[in-house]
Parts: C-alpha cells; structure tokens; sequence
C-alpha cells in the first residue's frame, strides 16, 4: 500500500462512478455485477471493522476513511477502530465484524470472521481489472495482453489463461517473464513484431509502458496502476476505453472474494 498517496484517495467515489460508467459501456455490466459474476457471491448486511496499521511508513492519510466511504457505498455497516495495530484488532472482534479489513507497506487484506476466508488486494485486483479487459464487447477474438508480471499482474494474467483467453504478456524483469511461461504459459510479447490488441491489463507502477502499436483502434485498457501507463495522445487518438481507479474496484473484489 505504499504507493497510494492521500491525493490518490480524493474523490474516490466520483472516480468510481465515472469509471463504472466506463465498464458498463464497454462490457454491459456495473463493477458490482462483474464481481459477483467472478465470485459467485452477493453483498448482505456484514459488518466491516477497518483497523489502522502503524507498521513501516505508518497510516496512509485518507485510507480508513475511504474504506469506510466505499463499505457505505455498497451498502455495508463499516467503523474504523479507534485503536491501531493489536489493541484496534481487539476492538474489532469486540464490536462484533464480521469482515475485517487492514494493510501495512506490503500487504492489504479482508478477513471474515465468520467463515474464515481472507483475501488479498493484489490478487483479487489482479483478478477484477483482468476480467473487466476480458469482457469487452467490441473484441473480436481471444487475444489479450498483460503488460506487468508482478503480484497483481500475475494473478490477472493467470485468470485470463483459467479462462481460456490467449495471454501475451510483457515484463522487462526476464525472470518474472520466464516464471509466467513456464507456470501459466502466456506467450511473451515480441516487441520487434507488433501486435494491436483490443483488450490490455496494465498493472505496473510506471508512467506510458503502453506503446505504439500495442493498441488497437478503439480498445480498452484495463489498469490499476498508478501512474497511468496509457499515454494520453495514444489514449485520444486511438478511442482508447480507459478504466483505471486507485482502490475501489479493487476492494469490491476483495469483499465479494471472502463471502
């Protein structure tokens, strides 16, 4: 979590609407529909209990609060903990949770209670913004790319072979490359030869890693990275369809993961 920045964090929800407008143009469904689609779960009444973290570089500003406005948006009872750390975990438990939610510099995650699933953001971000790029309507054939091989990278790249899609992917670090071949077997991306796609997952924390050529005339790009890897004259001139939002969509994955 040490990426996000308090700016990031602002308007959050304007982001969202914004970029759920985006998704339910370009694949026919909100963001709450695609998770339940992947999860095969639906938001109730659970409660959500946030705990602040102090651990390495400390509480980011605007974080709690804003998993408090998105558990509120998707019509959940939230609280932050007065407490941090231990003693915020203890008041947790005690006002009853049934979902706890907290992160430190390397990992966020929910925890229910009830039955004892967790779920990481960076896998269940990987897995929402790769099937959000997998549904877009205008695609005419199975080939995606997945530009990034990290954390969050690889799980969306493995969703996409589960699914049966034609993963091409790029890294420039050799050996995640060569992991995801060997393990997932995507095609690594021959940039002396290129190829447009219609649908991208992007998830690197590097400005412009799209390139020309990469994109096809009206495409979507599907990305959770700050800062943005989609240059923008290549966004405007080729009707690029951009979802990109710093937290939300990631966090809606996270609650359905663990219901």
């Amino acid at each position: 979590m040490a990426l996000l920045t308090p700016d990031d964090l602002e308007d959050i929800l304007k982001k969202l609407e914004h970029n759920d407008n985006i998704i339910k143009d370009a694949t026919g469904m909100d963001i709450k529909q695609i998770c339940e689609t992947v999860y095969g779960t639906k938001l109730g009444c659970e409660k959500i209990g946030i705990i602040p973290i102090t651990a390495g570089n400390g509480i980011i500003g605007n974080f709690s609060s804003s998993l408090l406005a998105i558990a509120d948006y998707f019509g959940l009872d939230g609280f932050i903990t007065e407490h941090t750390d231990v003693t915020g975990y203890y008041q947790a438990t005690s006002g009853d949770a049934d979902i706890l939610m907290m992160a430190d510099d390397h990992m966020f995650i929910a925890h229910n209670l009830r039955n004892g699933k967790i779920a990481t953001n960076h896998i269940c971000t990987g897995v929402i913004y790769a099937e959000i790029a997998s549904r877009y309507r205008h695609a005419d054939t199975k080939d995606v790319l997945v530009i990034g091989l990290g954390r969050v990278g690889y799980g969306g790249a493995e969703h996409l072979v589960k699914k049966g899609f034609n993963v091409f992917a790029y890294d420039p670090n050799a050996e995640f490359l060569e992991k995801a071949e060997k393990e997932l077997g995507i095609i690594p991306l021959d940039l002396d030869h290129p190829q447009k796609f219609s649908m991208v997952f992007e998830a690197t924390p590097n400005s412009n890693t799209i390139s020309e050529g990469m994109v096809a005339e009206r495409c979507l790009v599907s990305t959770p990275g700050i800062p943005c890897g989609l240059p923008d004259d290549i966004g405007k001139r080729d009707n690029v369809d951009l979802v990109m939002e710093p937290l939300v969509i990631g966090v809606a994955a996270m609650l359905h993961a663990v219901l």
